[in-house]
Formats: structure tokens, C-alpha cells, sequence
């Protein structure tokens, strides 16, 4: 019998599943013998489930943390590592490939074609070059301009399995109690709480293909919302991908970033509005040299802040989302935005005054500003953010995440809240790109 290929899949949670679910798991050529785990705490040490891998690992599989990469190449006689996630640089994608290459086993990258389901409806897929480029409210507005069009949207997001892998096979969000029923975490929540609030059925889940014949039950459009800058889990019919002024020169240089740039029907520049001028016209240019073809939309991304007068003079502690200032690498966000354009008189560091699991993300990310990242993967870190806040000294707590953190935290603060939309400017807009696709679909 000719010996079958020993791989491991390195992950995160979401897209090495996928990988494993559409490549791997009912291939006997392949013997998947272990998953590793990077950014997201506490995944590893886990297995992916029997029921979920199939009949040939009646075990299931191992998950270790990746900082075993080496010992388990040589533990396994692994033949190929499939790197499986996503918005990290060409440089660590290139030194994650040195540590196997050097164990003597293959690097692979294993591309859109082998792993995008084809969908029996029509399917419009939202990503970007990098994580908090704003494709949540994005989303958000392809959602409006279909519903004005009469057709029925469901929204599938990206993965972010982090409990019972098995009862989280498919996900079916509709009402803010199903959050709770799904024991959802901070990063789930603000990701489908927007959607279901607007009257948006939203699947999640692992096994996607299920996921995706459950939603076209009852969709007339499949909206793929993508999550970080990984490309879509579906074919889709229409891409639309942001790239962000703030960060010029990200487009070129994150993986896979630049392969959604280069693959979009659409691109959107957002926060032109907050943006310095330069940074605008060099996204342009790499517009212009990576995918002439796109149609190009610019917009702004408002801020909403009621009561926004409780900020001036204020000392006030921020708190922005979790994902976009860690491994998004961006040192603010719409919460600081508004703190200083309404007046604060001080940003409170939060350092000195953070516990447990925060205290990690600080060490980690050494570079986040004077904020407070919302990481919430668990119980343990959604009560350490509460106990963070509380412990802050400050006047107000300024908050700009994507859901409203009072409904989760118990915070003994005064706050207000800060939202924020797609406001598209000019010529073409969504409205006119998504009614010629309505059309033609």
C-alpha cells in the first residue's frame, strides 16, 4: 500500500478546518495527524472532533499550540505543513515556511480554487486586505441596498469556533437570545449582533458546506462576511474587497490580503474622510497596478456618538475592538477618533490597571495605543475586561466596539458609545454596482 502524505495544518480556528474539511478529510491519500493553534488563546490542547473529521480519524485529531511546530514534524515524520491562516506579513508567512522547510517537510499554501464551495444562489462576498479595514459596516450597507433591491439576504461569517466544535457545526443566528443559546464571545457578538439587529439571519458555525445548504434554504443572496483578510470559503459571484489609507502599503505586503485585492470586482477605499491625502493616493496607486479592472468606490466611515457632549473635558478610558488593534495592528480606532474630536481632556492608559488575560494581550501587543482592547474569547477574558474598566480611573468610558459593551459588562462608569457607517462618495456607489448585479443574477 503506498504510504499516505502526513500533513499538518496550521491554524486558528477557522480557516484550517475549512482547509481540512474541503481538502483533507475524506482524502485517503492524506493523513491529517494534528492541527497547531496561533492567535487565539486556549485553542490548542483540544481535538478536532470525530464527529466532524469523518470516518477516517475515528480518534479525531490532535491540536497543539504552534510553538510545537518543529518537535511535532519530527514526532509525526510529517511529509507537508498547510499554512491555514490569515492577515499576517509576508515575513512571518516566509519564517513560519523556514521552520519547515528547515525540518525537512514541504510548505504549503493551498489556494481559492481547491477550497471555495459553489453555492446554488447567488453569493456576494465582502473581505479585505487587512483586518479592521471596516468591512462590517460594509456588510452592513451591501445589506441595505439588496433588501431596497426586494431580495432576501442571509449572511454567513467567517469562522470563530472557540467552544464545543460540535455544537457549533451550524450556527443559525436570528434574535439577540441566540447569542446567549450559542454561548457566543465578545468577538462572535460584535461580528452578528449589527446583522441580527437589522432583522439579518446569520449562519456561523464549522462545517461550511452544511452552513451554506442550510442558509439557501431561505436566502435569495448569500452575503459572505469575510473575517481578518482571509479570501471567501465561497465561489463567489461578486468580490468586494476594502483596502485602508490608514495602513498604505498593506496591500502589498499581508497574506492573503494582496490576493483579495488582486481577485475583486470591487474595492473600496474606506475612511478617505480620516485619512491623511498621501495615504489615499497610494492605495490608489496600488489599485491602479494590482487590478485595473476593479470598480473602485470611496467612502467615509461617520462616527455616531449620542450624548457626544459627555466627552469634552473629560478624562476618559477607550475601548476599541480586540481583533483589529492586536493582530490588526492598528494602535486606534473609532473610539479614539471621537475622544479627540469631541474634546477629551486625557486618554487613561489602562496598563497599570489591567488583570489576568489582558495583562498577556498588553505583553503581546506592546504596541496597541492608550486604549483598551475588548478581547473577550471567554469567560475568563469578558470578566478580566470588566474588571479592567472598573479599575481604570477615569471620568467616562468611551465605547467603540461593533456591540454595545454594557449589555455584557457590568461597568460602573459613566459612557457613551460610539457607532459608525458606510457613507459612500460619489460615483460608482453600491447601489449602482449591486443593481447591475441583481440584474444579472
Amino acid at each position: 500500500m503506498t504510504e499516505k502524505i502526513r500533513v499538518i495544518i496550521m491554524g486558528a480556528a477557522g480557516r484550517d478546518f475549512h482547509n481540512f474539511n474541503t481538502v483533507y478529510r475524506n482524502n485517503p491519500v492524506y493523513e491529517v495527524v494534528a492541527f497547531t493553534a496561533a492567535q487565539i488563546p486556549d485553542i490548542d490542547d483540544k481535538r478536532y472532533p470525530a464527529e466532524l473529521a469523518g470516518p477516517l480519524y475515528p480518534e479525531g485529531i490532535p491540536i497543539y499550540a504552534e510553538e510545537e511546530l518543529e518537535e511535532l514534524i519530527d514526532r509525526y515524520r510529517v511529509h507537508v505543513v498547510d499554512f491555514a491562516y490569515s492577515d499576517v506579513s509576508y515575513d512571518t508567512v516566509m519564517s513560519k515556511s523556514a521552520r519547515v522547510l528547515s525540518k525537512g517537510a514541504d510548505f504549503r499554501l493551498i489556494g481559492p480554487g481547491a477550497t471555495m464551495i459553489e453555492s446554488t444562489k447567488p453569493v456576494v462576498s465582502v473581505c479585505a486586505v487587512r483586518t479592521g479595514c471596516g468591512k462590517s459596516q460594509t456588510s452592513r450597507a451591501v445589506v441595505r441596498v439588496l433588501q431596497s433591491l426586494g431580495k432576501k439576504v442571509v449572511a454567513i461569517r467567517h469562522p470563530m469556533p472557540y467552544g464545543d466544535l460540535v455544537k457549533q457545526r451550524v450556527q443559525r443566528f436570528a434574535t439577540i437570545e441566540d447569542l446567549a443559546k450559542h454561548d457566543c464571545t465578545i468577538e462572535e457578538m460584535e461580528e452578528y449582533e449589527p446583522h441580527i439587529t437589522k432583522g439579518v439571519v446569520v449562519y456561523a458555525g464549522v462545517d461550511y458546506e452544511a452552513i451554506l445548504r442550510e442558509a439557501e434554504k431561505e436566502a435569495d443572496i448569500i452575503l459572505w462576511d469575510g473575517g481578518n483578510n482571509d479570501f471567501p470559503f465561497y465561489k463567489s459571484d461578486l468580490e468586494i474587497v476594502l483596502v485602508d489609507p490608514h495602513r498604505p502599503g498593506h496591500e502589498y505586503s499581508y497574506h492573503p490580503g494582496e490576493v483579495n485585492l488582486r481577485r475583486a470586482d470591487v474595492v473600496v477605499i474606506n475612511k478617505v474622510d480620516t485619512a491623511d491625502p498621501e495615504g489615499v493616493n497610494d492605495v490608489r496607486a496600488s489599485i491602479r497596478e494590482l487590478n485595473p479592472r476593479a470598480a473602485v468606490i470611496e467612502a467615509a466611515s461617520p462616527l455616531f456618538v449620542n450624548n457626544y457632549q459627555e466627552i469634552q473635558d473629560k478624562r476618559v478610558l477607550v475601548v476599541e475592538d480586540g481583533p483589529t488593534l492586536t493582530h490588526g495592528e492598528m494602535e486606534y480606532g473609532a473610539g479614539v477618533v471621537a475622544a479627540l474630536k469631541y474634546g477629551a481632556s486625557e486618554l487613561v492608559d489602562p496598563r497599570e490597571y489591567a488583570v489576568g488575560r489582558l495583562v498577556d494581550t498588553f505583553e503581546k501587543y506592546p504596541d496597541i495605543g492608550i486604549l483598551l482592547p475588548a478581547m473577550g474569547y471567554g469567560e475568563e477574558q469578558m470578566r478580566d475586561l470588566e474588571t479592567t474598566i472598573n479599575n481604570t480611573p477615569c471620568d467616562l468610558v468611551v465605547i467603540g466596539t461593533p456591540i454595545d459593551l454594557r449589555r455584557v459588562c457590568r461597568i460602573e462608569h459613566p459612557t457613551v458609545r460610539v457607532t459608525y457607517e458606510l457613507q459612500e462618495i460619489g460615483q460608482p456607489d453600491l447601489q449602482t454596482v449591486l443593481a447591475d448585479f441583481v440584474k444579472k443574477h
